[in-house]
């Protein structure tokens, strides 16, 4: 009896343990309904933003070259048509008004942005410039060799652009050069031709700081230049592709350009850029045009020698160095039905010898 009474009651209590927990359960899924949702996973990050460079070139470039744009327009506006010496003086002043190695850096920038002018060269270098190392890479190999910027997609039309530009600015200066040569024998009928020319050492002096000093480019043309860089026709320029190889001065040009287009051109790459416009073969030619017309201006006396000195070592000398610094041929020299030129002393002056046909 006692044992089946205890029998009942354990029964009883594991029943009421069972609701127990049952209930427990009930209660805690209740709860659990009642808490707030679990919060949803963060989005996925944005896609970084790749930044492509603009196409840029330094201001101090763009100046080096409306510097020798400068230069260019203004020798070439010096007439033949000389009617006293004090024409002579200021033909000779503004010929002599350039600093060698800064006129081939002003060439060859302003060759960079003639080469900017060509939208297939452009956008073949800017194939580049969207991986930033690969962009980097692509510059350091431009500014370790120049040459590599041959290379890129659409380079020949760029340097036949190029080689068009500077031979046309060459070939301008070497044929008012002729001209100014020819009327060094015509000013002769003239009696102020044959007067010695005053403070000749001062005329010498002034040439020498002339040609040490750095130009200045014109404002409207430095703004005008520095607009090409970014947009294509604004120099209105033509020319035929050309195939390599090409001269230092044309790859050089080409090197800048391709710089610039990559973002690598501006202030902050300036000290990369600035060893490019520059180039031996070049230099030499241009610093012998100055020797010459020195040792020209040393021994010249009556105007007319002078007005020799300002055609031959200023303007056909320079020309000729832009011509062959594009690899364009000399033109076939004129022949002249007038007086030859005999040397005086350690320079060249023209001096009458009736009726002798020469080449010069």
């Amino acid at each position: 009896m006692t044992s089946a009474k205890s029998i009942r009651l354990s029964h009883a209590r594991i029943s009421r343990a069972l609701a127990a927990t049952a209930l427990s359960g009930v209660l805690a899924a209740v709860l659990a309904g009642c808490a707030a949702p679990a919060p949803p996973p963060p989005p996925p990050p944005p896609p970084v933003a790749i930044v492509i460079p603009p196409v840029s070139l330094s201001p101090k470039v763009v100046e080096q070259a409306s510097a020798y744009r400068a230069y260019v327009d203004r020798a070439g506006a010096i007439s033949p048509g000389f009617t006293s010496g004090a024409d002579v003086a200021q033909g000779l002043k503004t010929g002599a008004a350039y600093e060698p190695s800064q006129l081939l850096r002003g060439a060859i920038a302003y060759g960079a942005v003639v080469a900017l002018q060509d939208p297939a060269f452009v956008a073949g270098v800017r194939k580049f410039a969207a991986d930033p190392d690969q962009r980097r890479s692509v510059a350091y190999e431009i500014m370790k060799d120049p040459a590599y910027a041959v290379g890129f997609a659409g380079s020949s039309s760029a340097a036949g652009l190029v080689m068009t530009a500077l031979g046309d600015d060459g070939r301008k200066l070497l044929e008012l050069g002729r001209s100014i040569h020819q009327a060094a024998y015509d000013v002769q009928h003239q009696p102020w031709s044959k007067a010695e020319v005053a403070d000749r050492g001062g005329r010498m002096q002034q040439a020498k700081e002339l040609s040490s000093t750095p130009g200045l480019g014109e404002v409207a043309e430095t703004a005008r230049l520095q607009m090409a860089v970014t947009t294509s026709g604004q120099l209105n320029v033509s020319g035929q592709s050309v195939s390599p190889p090409y001269t230092s001065l044309v790859i050089h040009s080409l090197a800048v350009a391709a710089l610039a287009a990559l973002g690598y051109a501006d202030d902050n790459s300036l000290g990369q850029v600035m060893p490019i416009l520059g180039e031996p073969t070049s230099a030499t030619c241009l610093n012998m045009s100055k020797l010459n017309l020195y040792q020209c201006l040393a021994v010249a006396k009556p105007h007319y020698e002078d007005v020799f000195c300002l055609g031959q070592h200023v303007l056909k000398d320079t020309g000729a160095c832009l011509l062959r610094g594009v690899g364009a041929a000399d033109p076939e020299p004129p022949v002249f039905d007038t007086p030859r030129v005999t040397p005086v002393s350690t320079g060249a002056s023209p001096k009458r010898s009736h009726g002798r046909k020469h080449r010069d």
